[in-house]
């Protein structure tokens, strides 16, 4: 099996520089990631991949088993750094449910990651009375699995602007919808279960690994609650309330996503 064709992954930089892995979030691809990756282009080796059944992937290689929870992505990151032979001080950049699939591939293979930046994380999107607000109940992530059935091409519309957010460029909410719809309609049902109604909050609780969160003001998806309970669940961690609209920073306002990141990332940097 060839990971790299596998999970389309795709480096750029020397290897003699720091290692930064982007991972995108669910429904997208790494294409999201064009407005951050050139601030950091001269300063380290980026590393940009999609998930089995995301992006330009190979959908071939989908297994129902594997990705039946979010265990089988978190594979895929470790796969990856396999195949390319990175064994330690990765600095990890991952958005939405690629948060939670960066934490398990994290506490599975401890040294792997030097530190993580989590954009819009949420651990559990389900409420859970009367510790835990993830944000939706039972029937609203069944009625979202709902719309999905009845209309595939009318649900990717419907959550492409909530991803963007209010006042978004159109432009942006375009991508997302069309990423959405770009993906097979029976994957994408499944990833959906896999990122909706998972709960790691404990895994969560378990990274020793330095983490920068980084939670949008205004988020449909991910509250600023939920980035507070993130924050207080992660040890050695930071938290940074982005004054921003949307669960998409890296695409609606990438210059206060890459300001954030070279505050927190080592001054060896030199970005």
């Amino acid at each position: 099996m060839n990971v790299l064709k596998r999970n389309n992954v795709h480096v750029s930089g020397t290897k003699n520089s720091p290692v930064i892995m982007y991972a995108h979030g669910f429904g997208c691809s790494q294409a999201m990631w064009a407005a951050v990756t050139p601030a950091f282009s001269h300063c380290s080796q980026q590393i940009l991949f999609d998930y089995v059944g995301s992006g330009q992937s190979d959908i071939s290689q989908y297994s129902f088993s594997r990705y039946a929870d979010l265990n089988g992505y978190a594979q895929d990151i470790l796969d990856i750094c396999d195949a390319l032979e990175l064994s330690k001080d990765i600095i990890f950049v991952g958005h939405s449910v690629s948060c939670s699939i960066g934490i398990l591939a994290a506490n599975r293979r401890p040294g792997l990651f030097k530190s993580m930046i989590l954009l819009g994380p949420s651990p559990c999107f389900l409420n859970m009375p009367p510790d835990y607000a993830g944000g939706f109940e039972q029937a609203d992530l069944d009625g979202l699995i709902a719309l999905m059935d009845q209309n595939y091409l009318g649900w990717a519309n419907y959550l492409g602007p909530v991803v963007a957010g209010v006042g978004a460029d159109p432009q942006i909410a375009g991508q997302l919808s069309d990423s959405f719809c770009s993906t097979d309609p029976v994957i994408t049902r499944q990833f959906v279960h896999a990122t909706f109604f998972a709960d790691n909050r404990a895994d969560f609780a378990k990274l020793t690994v330095p983490a920068l969160i980084l939670q949008h003001k205004v988020d449909a998806l991910a509250s600023v609650d939920v980035g507070q309970f993130v924050h207080h669940q992660i040890k050695n961690s930071q938290l940074v309330i982005l004054d921003v609209a949307g669960h998409a920073a890296h695409m609606s306002h990438p210059a206060i996503v890459i300001d954030a990141m070279q505050s927190f990332l080592p001054q060896e940097f030199n970005c």
